[in-house]
């Protein structure tokens, strides 16, 4: 789903202390190594995010998840400084954001970041139309205009013919469609969602996710989405960031994270996920010379797939065929898969493992 490399979103060292004197705990934690629970019994201080750092490139769906309490809604809100950090650097298209005064935050805010909430938060005296066109309305777009682009946004998400409606005439799901077309209605650089499909039944959330890689397709939008479910964090994510503890712990794409845990308290988050749809071949596969080295010479009717094929079809793919699976990049042979390196990865996703 990614568009490139290029970085949009650059944050350093960032930390957030909840108290009365926030400076003061961040400097003891600093020169004393203090804990967590540690700062909250001698400062009576929380520490909301710890020295945060990590990078967002131009059109990536970033996630960053982690159980309640994680620091991961804290961390978001400072992207666009709804909460001040104590300390560190925000970065967004270049822009320090640290150093906007109150006028240009607010304008920064409405041309280069938009927010979705899990709280729909649409104005019900306003129709659907009207509720998408508000961000172009705080820009003093003529009214003509901005209904043209709030429309043409409503048929983005397909709800088009529902513009003339008020939120209580539509479901939880719509509601949640019109809060994404509202975000996307300012065209911003960056989308913030801070778990916008948590509240939503099981199914519609599916379907809303499947609506959200659509169109992250289409519009290519830099996104940092922030859920506490791995299953939707693997599913749309181009890269994961982990928290525990206001720490990010692990950062990396879902097959990086699931391969190679960090450490234990990731390995026991990521111990139920399938890796069926993870894992590819590249991260399973041998090197060519090592398997001719023990086993000989690779038959010449062998099946070939590419790197990026799913552990789900390889197994498919080996169940009637004794040989090895030769993997390619191009034309060029770069791994041999056996049945027995399809079972040791299969094993080892296991929770017996």
């Amino acid at each position: 789903m990614t568009s490139g490399d290029e970085r949009v979103v650059e944050i350093s060292n960032v930390w957030k202390i909840f108290g009365r004197k926030p400076e003061v705990a961040l400097q003891a934690i600093r020169d004393r190594g203090l804990t967590k629970a540690e700062v909250l019994a001698e400062f009576n201080a929380v520490v909301g995010v710890a020295d945060v750092s990590l990078s967002v490139n131009r059109g990536e769906i970033f996630c960053i998840m982690g159980l309640s309490g994680s620091g991961k809604s804290t961390l978001v809100r400072h992207f666009n400084r709804l909460l001040e950090p104590t300390a560190g650097k925000i970065a967004i298209e270049g822009t320090d954001v640290m150093a906007l005064g109150p006028k240009e935050l607010q304008g920064f805010r409405n041309r280069k970041i938009s927010m979705v909430f899990q709280n729909f938060a649409l104005m019900p005296h306003r129709s659907v139309l009207d509720n998408v066109a508000m961000p172009l309305e705080i820009r003093q777009v003529a009214k003509n205009e901005r209904m043209r682009q709030a429309a043409a946004i409503l048929d983005i998400v397909e709800l088009g013919a529902w513009g003339s409606k008020f939120a209580h005439e539509l479901s939880g799901g719509m509601q949640q469609r019109v809060g994404l077309a509202r975000a996307l209605a300012a065209n911003p650089d960056v989308l913030l969602m801070d778990e916008p499909f948590s509240a939503l039944d099981p199914l519609i959330r599916r379907q809303l996710q499947d609506e959200f890689i659509r169109l992250s397709t289409i519009l290519q939008k830099t996104t940092i989405f922030i859920t506490h479910d791995l299953d939707e964090a693997v599913r749309i994510g181009d890269r994961i960031a982990i928290m525990r503890d206001g720490m990010v712990v692990q950062t990396g794409t879902a097959e990086d994270i699931v391969m190679n845990p960090a450490d234990d308290y990731v390995a026991d988050f990521v111990a139920g996920i399938s890796r069926l749809k993870v894992v590819h071949a590249h991260a399973v596969m041998q090197p060519v010379d090592a398997y001719v080295a023990s086993k000989g010479p690779i038959p010449a009717d062998v099946p070939r797939v590419d790197g990026e094929e799913t552990l789900s079809k390889l197994i498919t793919l080996a169940i009637d065929e004794e040989n090895p699976i030769l993997v390619q990049s191009g034309r060029t042979d770069i791994g041999v898969i056996t049945r027995a390196d399809l079972l040791r990865t299969v094993i080892e996703g296991t929770e017996v493992s």
